[in-house]
């Protein structure tokens, strides 16, 4: 079995919701892994890991106005 560990930082400069797809997509493609498990941790403690569909932009709006 293949394994992968990395680190992504992200630095912000107000609250807010923000979209990782495109970092993780990229790490995950330099990987070279067909198929798997990605496993994501948030170590911040006033952060947290929101996992949506983003097909719709009133999705995004609904949930800042929600926050």
């Amino acid at each position: 079995m293949l394994q992968a560990v990395g680190q992504l930082s992200v630095r912000t400069r107000r609250t807010g919701l923000l979209d990782i797809t495109g970092q993780v997509s990229g790490w995950i493609d330099q990987q070279a892994v067909g198929d798997g498990l990605v496993t994501l941790f948030c170590r911040h403690t006033s952060a947290s890991l929101l996992i949506n569909e983003n097909a719709a932009p009133a999705v995004r709006r609904d949930l800042q106005r929600y926050f």
